[in-house]
Order: C-alpha cells, then structure tokens, then sequence
C-alpha cells in the first residue's frame, strides 16, 4: 500500500516486506520548497527532472546504443560517418576475443511475420498444428509490442505474479517514458477524437476485445464494455485492422481545429514563440570576448523568421530597440525592484521594437554585440550587482506584449514555448530573488530562502505564460546554483555550467534554443490488475485533474509536464496491490499537448506484458540498464548534498546485497551468495553510479555535482545511461574503433581511447602513440570525429577534452574507469581478455603506467559485500 507523503519531492512513501532495508530503501528524502499542499498524493515540486538511445527492446549483447553510430563488438560490421580526417568510419572492430559490452544474456528473437522457428522451439506440437501457428503469432505480437515502443522503456519485459516477489524494493519495477522523443518510424496519426473508455478513461487499443457485430470494445485496463458509435461495426476482426489505433501500440490523435478562445493562430510558431537572450554585464574582457563571439554564431543561425529579444542586466536592465539601425538603442530601467505595471505599460506602449523577427534585425543585432563593454569598476566578480530577477520580469513582459490588455481579460498565448535563456557569469546580488554578495552575512541563511521562494515564483509564472527560462552559467565565479535552479526548474528550463563562454557554450545556446517540443503538457498513466505507480521522478508537478474531463472510475496517475521537450524522460517506478491473476498486463501511456504548430496532440502508447511465475524467466526478461537507470534516478533523488550522496552509495551496497540474497542463490557450506547471472551487467552499472560524479566525489564543488545531480533527474533515457557509466571506445588501425569495458586496463600506452560519461566526453593519448607525431594526430582527429558524432545532438552539450598519458588533466579520465590493477590475472582476463595476448614485457609497462587510487576495484567491492562476482557474458 502506498502511505501518503510529507510534501516530500522523492514520490510516494513506499511500505516495503524487509523491515530492516526496506527502512533505508523507503525513507522519504527531505523536504523541498513546494508550490502546492503538503497533503498532495503527488509531489508537488518536479519530481520529475536530458538524450537519445533507443530503448533496448531485447537483451542482445550486440546492439548498443545505436543511434549514436557506434555498434557494439561482434555487430553490423559499417556505418556511415561525418567525413573528417582521417578516412574514418566509427563501426566496432570485432574484438579479439569476445567480452562483455552491454547487456548480458541474450533473449529469443523477435520474430518478424514471415519467420520460422528453429527444430527444437516448440517439441510438444507439430509444425503444421494451429495451436503452434497461433503460438508463433502471439510471440510475434508481444515480443514486436514490447520493441514497437520507443516513448517507453520497461525495466523487465515479463511480469511477476506474486506480488511479494514482484515488489521486492532493491531490484523493483518500472518504466523510463519519454513523452517529447520524435519516433523514427512515425507515429499512426488519427484526426479524430479517440474513443475512450466510459468508465476509466483509457483510450481503445489493438488489444481490445471486440465485437464486429455491434462495434463494442472492451477496455483492457478495466474490463468495462464500450460503444464506438457504430465505427467498429465490420464484417470481420480483420477488416478492424485498418483503423490505426487498433493496428498500431503507438498512435498520434491529432486535433488542428483551436479550442482556446483569443487565440491567434500562425502558420509556424517561431513567429509567435520569441526567444529573448538576458545577459550579465557585468563581465570581464576575456569572458566578455568569447560571450560576444558565441552570441554573434548564435543570432547567425537561427531560423529568419524566429522573433529575437535582447535584455541586459547589471545594476540596472537594458532592453535593446530594434528600431535603432545605426546604433545600439536601449531603454533602461531600475534592477533593484520589480518593475512596475505603469513603467513597462510605457515602454511596450512605445515606439520601440523589442522583439523583432532576425531576417530584419540580424545587423542590428550584431551591432549590439558588438557595442558590449566589459565591466569598469574595480569589485571581484562576486560582489558585482547583478539584478538577474528584475531582468527576467522585464523579459516576461516583452514576451507578453500589449496582449494582456485585450478585452475581456482574455490573454492572447504564442504557440509552443516562448524562451528566455540566461547567459551568466555571477550570482545575483541585486534586487528581487537576490542574495549578498558573501554567504558568511549574518542574515545570509533567511535571505536565500526568501530568494529561492521569490525566483521559484517567477519561474511558475513564466511557465504560466508558456515560456521556459533555461540559465546558461559559464566562468569562475561561484553563481549561487541553489537560486538560479529554481527558476529554471519550476519553469520546465535547466542550469548549465560551462568553464568560460566559449565553443560549449556557444553550442548549448544554439541547441536550447530549438529544442522544444510542444507546451501544456499532461501526462497519464494507466495499468491494468491492481498496478499502480508508487513514485515518479522527472520534470513534471502533479496535475490539477478537477478541470479536466472526468471520468467515474479514471484512476490514472496524471503529471502536468512542465514543458514537452525530447531531451526529457519520466521515470515511473511500479508496484502490485495483489497477487496477479492474469496472464498478461497491459499499461497505457497518454501524452497531451500542443505541438510547435499549434495542433493538439494525444500520443497513446499501450503496451501488453506477459505475467510468470517463474523468477528465472522474469530475470531473464530484465532489462539491465533500464533497471540501472531507474535505480540511480531514485536514488540520485535523495542526494541532497555531499553527507546525502555518501549515504546513498551505502544503499547502493544494500540494493546490491539484497538482489544477491533475493535473487540469487547462496554458495554451499559459505556465506557468500552468487549474483543471479541473468542480471551479469547489473552490479557493474551500480559500481560506476556509486563511484561516479552523480554520488561520488571525483567532481570537486557541490555546485557542480548539484546541477549534474538536477540535469541526470530529467535526462532521457540515453543521456542518463551514459551518466551512470561511461562508454570505452579504442581506436584502431585504419580508423575503426572498438568498444572495451570501462576499466583502466583499456590504458595502454599505444593506444587512444574516447571516454563517453554524459556531460563530458575525455581523448586519452597513450605515451608511445602521442609520441608519434603523424599517427597520434590521425588518431586524435578519429577520435575528435567520433567524439563529435556521437554527441551530435546531446543537450547539453557535453565539454570534450583531449589529453596525453601522464598529464595532470588525464586524472579526469582515470579517474571515471573502474580501477582494476590490482585483480589477479585472471579477474583481469576475465573482465579484459585483451590482456591474453599480451606478452610479460608488455604487461608489465601496461602496469607501470596506472595512476594508483586507494579505492576498490569491482571484484573486491562484490567480495565486501559478501556475493560472488558475477561471470562476465560473452
């Protein structure tokens, strides 16, 4: 049974069947600012806090993360690349001899229609039986369904039917839902209303049992019989498969006609959805030239037609006239209050233009740029005035225009999201939702919680006007993240430091800016037998159902999405009521909002999941890095601050402990246990969230670990993969790359290796190879080509940097491989059977160049705590 929460942002409170760790399991993290009631089921604050791999549909130790152009050892042998030099093409050469990469176990094919079974699938029925036809075509359909859903990714692939087991809080149950992701195939699009479910609500699905005769169909999350008002009346089920919801897991109503009164309509939003940059003055000249540079890129690309603003604070906010050709025009007003009603009234009422589409203000924007100065007074950086709220008013206010003043109070609203994205270089030290200048002032702790609450409620108000506020921080003065994070989470945007305004920088500005979706977004969750949704973690707030359409026994789980966007995922975390009876769930996803062309959209995802009793074929089903992600978004959730994250990694150890006793099996005549072998990858991936920036300490501010922390909980699927454990990719002879488990064995001093963990990517040149002048620049340039590519479309961008063998900068990259050097050989060989063909002399420079930690390796980790590591799978 679920308990009700303290206002608490981790999700549910959660009664679990082992006392003793399900005590450190459940406890609900500590309390958040909340913009809502404490007694709310759902958190109020974003539970829910971004990239793209598409989920894997089966355990196959081939397939791994392909759309980032990379194919796991032992794959396709050749993909296409970006040309660059040189001559490069980014497949995984095969290696040597076959190890570990990705999931461990591999799981029957997917078969497509015209498959036949191998001679020994099926022994008890004959070929030519309709029972084993019938057989063969309900594997085909569950397995494609499972594999037909990219929005969502389920932790297991089966379902257990004791809810005891089915429960079990170290391991758990889920799903990874990605409402915003862009489907490759394209979705099945219906311009109609659904039929929906008289009684639940839920929407009609290929899984309905239907009667051709009357054209009734019978909800699968609540058995209720329903009408179609005559629309699947058909001589025969089949003829029923043409209608796409009925064919198709994944199908897109789409509604074009305007339910909003006072809108105006466009035909594109970019007309409509402005983008207004506020920018720090306050800055240096080195910093002051790498902003300008990244800005003058920026305006150069984006689209002719997309309306561009320019406010900029310091002591006071400068907002730029576009109406200015020759020279760079700004009205200013006061930063140390909010402006007030009749002061903005007398500006939009003017006649300057502040917003202005950038094919009639691209050089005036430019010369604007051109015209910035860098500060003049002698302060350091952090005692600089900055009145970053005012500036943030002053912009809303632009975004709004005159609109508000139209009759019958009725707002006239862009279409799709309007942003203000925020280019910083200090914390805000005047006006509203400031802070002084130091933190040991006297009444310092009062101040930033009156900020925090004062900047939360300016981001609920921009979100209210349907526009998202993301703060891109670059440089080193400290930026108070605590204040400049809840602006741009409780308006659906995101933080992100950067070392200075240079090429990342400039990178993340032009991909904030296109990266939105859709607005007035509404999540819904449906599960059929007595499953229910006992926590949620992503950017969302629970939903305000009172003025949505009702129905009598709707028990969905409704989120309201804070913005709609691909970068983002939700993570749900499931649990059964009772025992399950059927032999099959069905769960049902429903994504509403309006997309960049003003249409609303309801994407509607179901999907049908067989139920066993046995755990040996529920584990086999598992999905490990789903299971992993969702783990670590949980956990991660909880990581407040440095204390938090240490204890989190001890539950990590507990989480790990308990699966082994759970799941597993104990040794004879010892203490130990044996990890249960279909979950081989699992462990491996908790060591690296354990150790890794998320939780440990190889990041050396908590500001940065805080914002990392803030961009893991709202990150898709992918992106958050690649933060929990870095991905090893060794370059080869002739510009082919290998995938190598990320351990410091992969060192070796001829070699180059890329090192992908999310939010950075690391190229480490080995000693005798950066040695070599021609092939170590072949080499850097294959491995910055890949780099690029595999991060084509990351947000944010991740910072790339390249590094010789015994540099002090190449502690970034030992540091993020599991140290393994001090295993015995054939712990090493297991895990690295590359190190087989190695001869002495070569193992013994291999071992001189380690970077010595006094930290664990993995296999001694598992032995602390009592399990045998698992075997690595080939």
């Amino acid at each position: 049974m679920v308990n009700q929460p303290q206002s608490s942002p981790g999700g549910y409170s959660v009664t679990m069947a082992n006392p003793g760790l399900d005590a450190k399991l459940s406890s609900p993290p500590p309390n958040l600012p909340s913009p809502s009631s404490a007694g709310s089921k759902f958190p109020p604050t974003p539970l829910l806090q971004p990239n793209q791999i598409p989920s894997p549909s089966v355990k196959t130790p081939s397939i791994h993360s392909p759309s980032n152009g990379i194919i796991s050892a032992g794959s396709i042998p050749h993909l296409s690349t970006p040309p660059g030099p040189p001559v490069f093409s980014s497949p995984l050469q095969p290696a040597a001899v076959p190890f570990r990469t990705s999931p461990a176990t591999p799981q029957p094919i997917a078969f497509s229609s015209g498959s036949s079974l191998p001679m020994s699938s099926s022994p008890l029925y004959s070929y030519g039986s309709a029972e084993l036809q019938r057989q063969i075509s309900d594997a085909v359909e569950e397995l494609a369904h499972v594999a037909d859903s990219p929005n969502v990714s389920f932790s297991a692939h089966k379902v257990l039917k004791q809810k005891k087991l089915a429960n079990t809080p170290s391991l758990g149950f889920g799903a990874l839902v990605s409402p915003g992701r862009e489907v490759s195939h394209g979705p099945q699009i219906i311009q109609r209303e659904p039929h929906r479910c008289h009684s639940c609500g839920a929407y009609s699905n290929l899984y309905c049992n239907i009667l051709p005769g009357s054209g009734q169909w019978q909800c699968v999350i609540c058995r209720n019989l329903n009408g179609s008002d005559g629309e699947y009346i058909a001589s025969s089920k089949e003829e029923l498969r043409n209608l796409p919801e009925l064919s198709s897991p994944l199908v897109d109503y789409v509604q074009t006609r305007n339910k909003r009164p006072g809108f105006v309509p466009v035909s594109d939003s970019r007309m409509t959805a402005p983008i207004v940059l506020v920018i720090d003055e306050c800055l240096d000249e080195p910093h002051l030239q790498h902003l300008q540079s990244s800005l003058h890129a920026f305006v150069d690309s984006l689209h002719p037609t997309t309306r561009l603003g320019i406010v900029l604070y310091g002591r006071t906010v400068s907002v730029y006239d576009f109406s200015e050709e020759a020279t760079a025009s700004a009205d200013v007003l006061p930063g140390n209050t909010s402006p007030s009603q009749e002061s903005l009234k007398a500006m939009i009422y003017g006649t300057g233009i502040y917003l202005s589409p950038v094919h009639a203000s691209l050089p005036v924007a430019h010369t604007i740029f051109s015209s910035l100065r860098p500060y003049k007074l002698n302060l350091p950086e952090a005692s600089r005035d900055r009145c970053l709220g005012a500036a943030v008013e002053v912009a809303l206010a632009i975004i709004q225009g005159p609109s508000a003043e139209m009759s019958h109070g009725v707002v006239k609203r862009p279409g799709g999201n309007s942003r203000i994205i925020v280019c910083a270089g200090g914390p805000v030290t005047y006006g509203p939702g400031s802070v002084p200048h130091s933190a040991s002032h006297p009444n310092y702790p009062h101040m930033e919680k009156t900020a925090l609450k004062w900047m939360e409620n300016l981001g609920h108000e921009a979100h209210r006007r349907g526009t998202v506020v993301d703060v891109l921080c670059a440089g080193t003065c400290p930026v108070r993240v605590p204040i400049l994070q809840s602006i741009a989470k409780s308006s659906g945007g995101v933080l992100v430091l950067h070392d200075d305004f240079g090429e990342a920088f400039g990178v993340n500005l032009q991909r904030a800016s296109g990266r939105a979706a859709g607005s007035q977004g509404l999540l819904e969750i449906r599960c059929s037998d007595d499953i229910f949704v006992s926590q949620v973690v992503g950017p969302g707030e629970e939903a305000d159902t009172e003025n949505n359409e009702a129905f009598k026994d709707d028990a969905a789980l409704a989120i309201q999405m804070l913005s709609v966007e691909e970068t983002q995922s939700f993570a749900l975390c499931m649990e059964t009521r009772a025992d399950i009876k059927s032999d099959f769930v069905y769960f049902q996803i429903a994504i509403q909002y309006s997309n960049a062309y003003q249409s609303d959209i309801s994407r509607v995802i179901t999907t049908k999941l067989p139920t066993v009793d046995s755990v040996s074929a529920y584990l086999d089903s598992v999905q490990d890095e789903v299971a992993a992600v969702l783990i670590a978004k949980k956990t991660v959730l909880r990581a407040k601050n440095f204390n938090d994250a240490h204890d989190m990694q001890l539950i990590i150890d507990e989480r790990v402990k308990d699966i082994a006793m759970k799941f597993g099996s104990q040794l004879p005549k010892s203490k130990l246990y044996q990890f249960p072998k279909e979950l081989a990858l699992l462990p491996e991936l908790l060591f690296h969230l354990r150790r890794g920036p998320l939780l440990g300490s190889i990041i050396g501010h908590e500001d940065e670990r805080s914002v990392l922390r803030n961009l893991f909980l709202n990150a898709s699927f992918d992106l958050s993969l690649r933060m929990v454990a870095p991905r090893c990719l060794m370059h080869r002879e002739g510009g082919t790359f290998e995938e190598l488990p990320a351990y410091d064995l992969a060192m070796q001093s001829d070699a180059a290796v890329v090192l992908d963990h999310g939010t950075d990517v690391f190229i480490w040149l080995g000693a005798e190879l950066a040695a070599l002048e021609g092939k170590s620049a072949a080499a850097l340039a294959a491995c910055r080509t890949l780099a690029e590519e595999l991060t084509e479309m990351r947000f944010p961008a991740p910072r790339i940097l390249a590094f010789k063998e015994g540099s002090s900068q190449a502690r970034y990259f030992v540091s993020r491989l599991i140290p393994a050097h001090k295993d015995p050989p054939y712990e090493q060989e297991a895990r690295f059977p590359q190190l087989r063909t190695l001869t002495t002399e070569q193992r013994t420079k291999l071992k001189s160049s380690f970077v010595h930690f006094d930290e664990p390796s993995f296999c001694e980790w598992m032995r602390s705590l009592k399990i045998v590591p698992p075997e690595p799978t080939s």
